[in-house]
């Protein structure tokens, strides 16, 4: 029914109402300090007028870059329209909040395990003509039983091409959220980038939200382990997927680092980084999202509260910031505290919003 409906308003949309919906969210993007966009398109989500239009947008006004992923498995299709990736939202399952993310156990709060749209057979044959193709594959996988099918999928395709090259092109997984030792051990192995949301967790997370209510507090208590990812060495890379959760930078960090589960929590510069350098990695960039010579020049410019540094135990310890000290610091970000303000972003060396009276 949702989908009826959602196709129902997008081709209603005029191109000029489109468009300048589009202006508008690039915009509200700069203006948060969002200097590059991961736009997941495909035709159960958009269009593929949607998609083209949005990019030859970005590339001609300033404002951020959009890297567009387009959810169909079509390899030819992917390059034609300019995508990156035959990736994003390529339904392996549904959502939790809809009782349709596929599980291994039926739901604690309805008689059935959701929905499967591709099994790991379909996985492997998708990641194998990417891999061979050099574009980039990804899936939507929230449900345990869907993560498995991925992880099952790719090491079959690794069997076929070869682990280096599967390693190699970076395949991507959006959500992740129900993962065991075993398929985080798996994505380490294979070189999967988690494309992850925390605000998901600051959402509906905690003793009795949704996630609680769908899955029973044992179960509930497993998502969203970003800790247990980072130790395994696997790339994270935070994003918003917005229009669900909004697009928030610094929320998201903070939702990273204060998780409702305290042993999935990171450090504030551990989720720092895995929304600045995790997103460029996520698209096999390794130069950028750093502030050094050499680099492209995004950054933004933010009014901040306290500074602080994180101790290695997670104590917060209110150190000496002086570049001398070696112990630069980050925002204090701790529930009841003020987010950072965006003063000013840059993308590619141009400026691209100043708050106005600055």
């Amino acid at each position: 029914d949702h989908h009826a409906v959602r196709e129902a308003a997008l081709g209603a949309l005029a191109p000029a109402q489109r468009a300048e919906a589009q202006r508008t969210a690039l915009a509200h993007a700069a203006s948060l300090g969002i200097g590059s966009v991961h736009e997941c398109g495909g035709p159960q989500i958009s269009s593929e007028d949607d998609f083209t239009g949005l990019l030859g947008l970005a590339a001609e006004l300033p404002g951020p870059r959009v890297v567009g992923y387009w959810a169909e498995r079509d390899v030819d299709k992917a390059r034609e329209l300019g995508a990156t990736g035959a990736a994003g939202d390529l339904f392996v399952d549904g959502a939790l909040g809809s009782h349709t993310a596929c599980l291994h156990q039926p739901y604690a709060d309805a008689p059935h395990t959701g929905t499967a749209y591709l099994d790991a057979d379909a996985v492997a044959e998708h990641v194998v003509a990417c891999t061979e193709a050099g574009l980039q594959a990804g899936f939507h996988a929230i449900g345990d039983a869907a993560v498995t099918a991925v992880v099952e999928g790719v090491r079959t395709a690794a069997e076929k091409v070869g682990l280096a090259r599967v390693r190699a092109a970076r395949h991507r997984v959006e959500h992740a959220e129900m993962l065991t030792p075993d398929t985080v051990a798996a994505f380490a192995e294979l070189g999967l980038i988690a494309s992850v949301q925390p605000a998901f967790d600051a959402v509906w997370g905690g003793e009795e939200g949704m996630y609680v209510r769908r899955l029973g507090a044992g179960r509930a208590r497993t998502l969203n382990p970003y800790a247990a990812l980072l130790r395994a060495g696997v790339p994270l890379a935070f994003g918003s997927d917005s229009p669900v959760t909004p697009l928030d930078p610094w929320g998201t960090v903070r939702a990273a680092a204060f998780h409702r589960t305290p042993e999935h929590r990171v450090s504030v510069r551990a989720a720092f980084t895995a929304h600045t350098r995790g997103g460029w990695r996520a698209i096999g960039r390794d130069d950028a999202g750093v502030l050094v010579p050499g680099a492209p020049a995004d950054y933004a410019v933010w009014h901040t509260g306290d500074l602080i540094v994180q101790a290695p135990d997670d104590r917060v310890a209110r150190w000496s910031t002086d570049p001398r000290s070696g112990t630069p610091g980050l925002p204090d970000l701790s529930p009841g505290t003020g987010l950072p303000v965006c003063l000013r972003t840059v993308v590619g060396g141009r400026t691209v919003f100043v708050r106005p009276g600055e």
